[in-house]
């Protein structure tokens, strides 16, 4: 079992005829995922890497029974693109597009609340279950199938911590990439209720960063989960100095809350066992397995 994908889920691609959507789904489809279709406006009725191609997500999803969407569509297009699959009722977007202006995602998330659309972005490497599907731009030779699960806000920290699991000898049940903008679709509590509702992962990775409260909003939600499955967790930023003009809004944080090393002293207090040291992940996952 995994969360949000398997090697059963349908998956379409928005977007699927450009040069690095081709590549990328290509590999996927070596790696065994179930992309059933492709929606480019204009050349519905062709083919491409062998599969189906539509003009719109609804006459893909109403043809090949999709659920999931995978979108590279250029920044300016990611808004129709959701409107598209929210209409449709897909069950998961995953928007692998950068510099998606906010105010198309503020609207975006109104169009998202009360949806059955969840959506993983955007700026994120997608989702992967390995040894079953990978939806992004996720390198395939460092995963393996396992019971740990991952969830990060660092695109390039995700990949580490994957690592980390690799070094404690285990493997990951699902890697969730929430994404690297400020504003996303879908945060860490989504991904953390997932998580403890599969029955496949035992314990948790979790990557914060500097900017926003994502992560003490995450603290304050696992404080209330009954039967708590362990957390191990890093967050990076601790070596900016305070006041640094990060260059994005994400860095602005209220509530009080105001370093990385407030969001760990949060974190802590919740029970979430965090990380000094990224390199450090996989001796706490040794242990924490040693003892189950």
């Amino acid at each position: 079992m995994a969360i949000f994908v398997d090697n059963k889920t349908r998956i379409l691609v928005q977007g699927i005829t450009g040069t690095q959507a081709s590549f990328h789904v290509k590999k996927s489809m070596d790696y065994g995922t179930k992309i059933v279709a492709g929606v480019t406006p204009r050349k519905g009725g062709e083919q491409h890497l062998g599969v189906p191609i539509f003009n719109t997500v609804k006459e893909a999803v109403e043809s090949t029974k999709a659920t999931v969407s995978l979108m590279f569509v250029p920044a300016r297009q990611v808004l129709s693109a959701v409107m598209e699959g929210v209409e449709a009722e897909l069950e998961t977007m995953v928007c692998i597009t950068e510099h998606v202006p906010v105010r198309d995602m503020l609207e975006i998330k109104a169009v998202l609340r009360g949806s059955k659309t969840k959506l993983i972005g955007p700026n994120t490497p997608g989702i992967i279950t390995p040894g079953q599907a990978r939806l992004g731009v996720f390198p395939i030779n460092i995963h393996k199938p396992g019971r740990i699960g991952v969830v990060s806000r660092s695109s390039t920290l995700t990949y580490a911590a994957v690592i980390e699991t690799t070094l404690a000898g285990l493997g990951q049940s699902t890697v969730v990439g929430l994404g690297d903008d400020m504003m996303v679709g879908t945060d860490f509590i989504d991904v953390l209720k997932a998580f403890h509702e599969d029955k496949n992962t035992d314990v948790i990775v979790m990557v914060g960063k500097i900017g926003g409260q994502f992560e003490e909003v995450a603290a304050e939600y696992y404080k209330t989960i009954p039967n708590k499955k362990p957390i191990v967790a890093f967050v990076a930023g601790s070596a900016v100095p305070f006041g640094h003009d990060m260059g994005y809004a994400g860095e602005l944080v209220s509530y009080g809350q105001h370093t990385v090393q407030d969001k760990i002293d949060v974190m802590r207090k919740a029970g979430i066992i965090v990380m000094d040291n990224s390199n450090d992940i996989h001796k706490e996952l040794q242990k924490i397995i040693s003892k189950c």
